[in-house]
């Protein structure tokens, strides 16, 4: 499967989740234990309906049952998954069913909140379903009436798990097996979203009351400079701010914070909720516009059309003493605030490239 993309109009190649891998090679592994057929490559279903096929890295008995591995195609998508050896080891159990155990590199629950309950592997409900599935079907097609035990890993998990918001979701050892559909589509970044949702949904579920949502390293440290929130209660949204101010309408938290560079804050004041370049542009005319209702002459505007990023637009402003940060801030507050329930307050934060506050809108709700 090839889409086109509107932003790069080359093919790119779809890819194949988490859990797709670990259903594969539970598969592969309960197959060469009630069959003694050894596979070199092994066919699932995917949730929505197709099938496909993935090779195996390997599939071989062990001292207790069997293991099988996968390398994760994550087609063209910058996944931090992407080349992983995913793995999974197979035992026959007398007892009926499965049971999963996190191997080397894939995380355990520690805080409530998702899908999954604390002390749990960290292994979401679509691919413990697809794996039940599979392995059920195995056992019918094999008359095998006994239960499973599958601990599923991945290669230096641990590691690519510090890549991503997994620590602060209180998943600690690794990484998590996810995926809805089965499939990676190219640059949906539906992980890193649904890993912002999660983050929300733990704060929330553990009385967080104030959320910190920041577009990188630089806007979190300003805000630990204001507030003591602990790490739960801070959100790395990257570009997706539409993704935390939707979530909140489904789960919302009382205060929120949003914290990001003047060039995208400027974008989301315009409207914009998805603030990387593939998706929006700083809108250099809107600034101008802006310094204009502030006082700013027309040369200044001229000047402000002309430049050559939003933080040197900016510097024109606030040289002429206009407060353009502050402005911009208050009009990326109005946007959230037409998204977010009414009860939720929201405060907006613009930094410079040091990480200096350059614009700052004060707490505000629909209710207030």
């Amino acid at each position: 499967m090839r889409p086109e993309t509107p932003e790069t109009r080359q093919p790119l190649r779809y890819g194949y989740t988490t859990g797709a891998c670990a259903t594969a090679a539970s598969l592969a592994a309960a197959c060469r234990l009630l069959t003694g057929v050894e596979p070199a490559e092994v066919e699932i279903t995917l949730p929505r309906g197709p099938s496909v096929r993935f090779p195996l890295e390997y599939c071989r008995l062990t001292e207790t049952g069997a293991e099988a591995a996968i390398i994760k195609d994550a087609g063209d998508d910058p996944d931090v998954t992407h080349g992983a050896l995913i793995f999974a080891q197979v035992v026959l159990s007398v007892a009926p069913g499965v049971r999963f155990h996190a191997g080397p590199g894939v995380g355990t629950v520690t805080l409530p909140g998702l899908p999954i309950p604390v002390g749990e592997p960290a292994i979401n409900p679509t691919p413990r379903r697809m794996i039940t599935e599979h392995l059920a079907q195995q056992a019918v097609a094999a008359d095998y009436r006994g239960g499973f035990e599958v601990v599923i890993g991945v290669e230096n998990g641990a590691e690519l798990a510090l890549k991503t918001l997994n620590p602060r979701l209180g998943i600690i050892g690794g990484l998590s097996i996810l995926g809805t559909t089965g499939i990676v589509r190219p640059f949906s970044c539906s992980a890193y979203i649904a890993s912002i949702q999660q983050a929300i949904d733990v704060a929330r579920v553990n009385g967080v009351v104030h959320i910190a949502a920041c577009t990188g390293a630089a806007s979190e440290r300003l805000l630990r400079t204001y507030y003591d929130l602990s790490d739960i209660a801070l959100i790395e949204m990257g570009d997706f701010a539409g993704a935390v101010l939707k979530h909140l309408r489904r789960a919302p938290i009382p205060r929120l914070s949003l914290a990001g560079g003047f060039g995208k804050i400027s974008k989301l004041a315009a409207g914009h909720l998805d603030l990387h370049s593939r998706h929006s542009s700083v809108d250099l005319a809107l600034l101008a516009v802006e310094a204009a209702a502030l006082g700013a002459d027309a040369a200044l505007q001229a000047t402000m059309r002309a430049a050559n990023t939003s933080q040197q637009a900016l510097a024109l402003a606030h040289a002429a003493g206009l407060p353009l940060g502050k402005r911009i801030c208050l009009m990326a507050r109005d946007q959230a605030l037409a998204i977010v329930p009414a009860e939720v307050a929201v405060e907006v934060w613009a930094i410079d490239r040091e990480g200096r506050s350059v614009g700052h809108a004060d707490f505000a709700s629909c209710a207030s």
